[in-house]
């Protein structure tokens, strides 16, 4: 099962890369670094299915309201959302 989130999480950073502006990559290089985070704290865990993810996910963007602006913040969310969707449509 974490294979499959990292490589939608690739996937979805190489579409970023080469088809984004200035703001969606930051939200994608920010939530990148908080998907490897949770990822390498799901390696030890018994649940590793999307409920976990999200929750973790969830904790980690918690986080991140503090760290970041609002508009920052919302690029972030928005970028968790279409990751998810990629993931979800994966696993289909």
């Amino acid at each position: 099962m974490l294979e499959q989130y990292d490589a939608a999480l690739e996937s979805w950073i190489e579409e970023s890369v080469n088809n984004s502006d200035d703001d969606a990559l930051f939200a994608c290089g920010y939530l990148q670094g908080h998907v490897a985070v949770v990822l390498a704290e799901l390696e030890v865990e018994a649940e590793q299915d999307l409920v976990a993810l999200d929750k973790k996910l969830l904790n980690c963007l918690a986080l991140a309201d503090k760290e970041l602006n609002a508009q920052d913040y919302a690029l972030v969310e928005a970028a968790w959302q279409q990751l998810r969707q990629r993931i979800v449509a994966q696993a289909a």
